[in-house]
C-alpha cells in the first residue's frame, strides 16, 4: 500500500491538524449585535458583510500559495543524485556491456519513497511535494555507466560484441525511518555478470547511508551517498574479478 504525504517540520508546524495556516482567518468572527435599534443592526450587518468580503479576498490570495503548509514556490521540488563521488579503485576494467538498471513496478516512478520502519515496516509512502527528476533506475544507470567508463570501455547491452554482460536489478531504493527523527537511505541491488549466455558471477549489494534530516531533502542526500557506496562496491568487485581472470 502506498500513500502520499509530506513529513517536513514546516508542514507539521504550519499545518496543525492538517489545515493550511491561512485557514485560521476563518476563525475570526464578528461579534453579533443584539438588542440594538433596527437602523444600527442593519448598519452593523452591512459592515460585517463588507469585512467578510475583504477577509475572503485575503484568504483566497493566501491559500493560492499554500499546499499542506508549504509555499507554492516549493510545492514540487525535483531532485537528482548530485555530483558523483568517484570510487577509490584506480585499476582498469575489461570492456563490459551494460543494460539499463531494471527495477520493480514500485520503483518505476519518480516518487521519493520512505518507510516508517519503527511503526509499520511493511508499508511505504511517497513524499507529495518532492520527486526525482527521473526514475531511480535511470539515475543509477547514469551513475554506474559514468563510473565504469572511467576504468574501461562500456558498451550498450545489446551490442553484438564478445564482451561480458552486466545486468543490475534494483530491489530497494528508499528512505527508512528508524524513529520519528532518525532515518537512512537504503539501496539494495542484485548484479549479474554473464559471458556468452552463461552466468559467471552474481552478487547482491547492500548500501546504507544516514540521513541528516527527517524529510525529503535528507532522504535524497542519504540515497545519493548510498548510491555512491553501491557504485564503489560494484567497481571494486569487478576489479577483483578482472584480476582473478588475468591470472
Amino acid at each position: 500500500m502506498t500513500r502520499s504525504f509530506d513529513t517536513t517540520a514546516k508542514a507539521k508546524a504550519a499545518g496543525a491538524a492538517g489545515v493550511c495556516p491561512t485557514h485560521r482567518i476563518l476563525s475570526a468572527r464578528s461579534t453579533t449585535v443584539s438588542r440594538a435599534p433596527h437602523g444600527i443592526r442593519m448598519l452593523a450587518r452591512m459592515l460585517t458583510l463588507a469585512a467578510g468580503m475583504l477577509a475572503g479576498t485575503a484568504l483566497l490570495g493566501a491559500m493560492s500559495g499554500c499546499t499542506l503548509g508549504l509555499p507554492a514556490a516549493v510545492a514540487n521540488i525535483r531532485y537528482d543524485l548530485g555530483p558523483a563521488n568517484p570510487p577509490a579503485y584506480s585499476g582498469t576494467l575489461p570492456t563490459l556491456r551494460l543494460f539499463d538498471v531494471r527495477a520493480p513496478h514500485a520503483l518505476d516512478t519518480d516518487d521519493i519513497l520512505y518507510r516508517m520502519g519503527y511503526a509499520d515496516p511493511r508499508q511505504t509512502a511517497a513524499y507529495a511535494n518532492s520527486h526525482w527528476v527521473m526514475r531511480p533506475s535511470e539515475l543509477l544507470t547514469e551513475r554506474v555507466r559514468s563510473a565504469l567508463a572511467a576504468h574501461g570501455a562500456v558498451l550498450g547491452g545489446g551490442e553484438a560484441v564478445n564482451a561480458p554482460l552486466l545486468t543490475i536489478d534494483l530491489e530497494q531504493f528508499e528512505q527508512v525511518f528508524d524513529s520519528a527523527q532518525q532515518s537512512h537511505g537504503a539501496l539494495t541491488a542484485r548484479v549479474t555478470l554473464t559471458d556468452e549466455g552463461k552466468v559467471i558471477a552474481q552478487r547482491t549489494f547492500v548500501a546504507r547511508a544516514p540521513a541528516s534530516m527527517p524529510d525529503a531533502a535528507g532522504g535524497v542526500h542519504a540515497l545519493a551517498a548510498a548510491s555512491d557506496d553501491f557504485v564503489a562496491q560494484l567497481v571494486a568487485w569487478l576489479g577483483v574479478r578482472a584480476s582473478m581472470a588475468a591470472q
